[in-house]
């Protein structure tokens, strides 16, 4: 069921682990506190399955014209693709950046919950160390 009743912006999760990069694009971010975030990743996700309680991940909100690289981020798994291959990063130790998006995050995973009716989902808790706010207008799920 499709349900656009509500405007979103599109993020981009990133990280590195056990030298392995992973990244995804993500529509269902919400912050819920002035400096933390909630973000629901699809049981399908390989991105969400190696991520863990204390994992530093980036968190990069897309702009309208990144509308390219959210589509590519979303369309692949990690595991059967390098989504980084020919892409513009900033990368902080594990944490992956998307330059020149409407935001970027580096955040710190609390806790990956798993709530009634989305069990095989994860709804990923993070707090948000620093942001950074690049001023350019953001891509919403509606224009994808």
């Amino acid at each position: 069921m499709g349900f656009s009743a509500l405007d979103y912006s599109v993020g981009v999760i990133a990280y590195e682990k056990k030298k392995v990069k992973y990244g995804m694009s993500c529509a269902w971010c919400m912050q819920v506190d002035y400096d933390k975030m909630v973000c629901l990743l699809g049981a399908q996700s390989d991105t969400g399955k190696h991520l863990e309680a204390g994992d530093q991940i980036g968190i990069s909100i897309m702009s309208k014209n990144q509308k390219d690289i959210a589509l590519h981020f979303g369309e692949n798994h990690s595991a059967s693709l390098d989504k980084f291959k020919g892409i513009e990063i900033e990368q902080k130790g594990s944490m992956i950046l998307i330059p020149h998006s409407a935001r970027m995050m580096e955040c710190e995973v609390i806790d990956i919950l798993h709530l009634k009716e989305i069990e095989e989902d994860q709804l990923i808790y993070v707090r948000i160390k620093k942001g950074l706010e690049c001023g350019n207008d953001f891509l919403h799920y509606g224009e994808l």
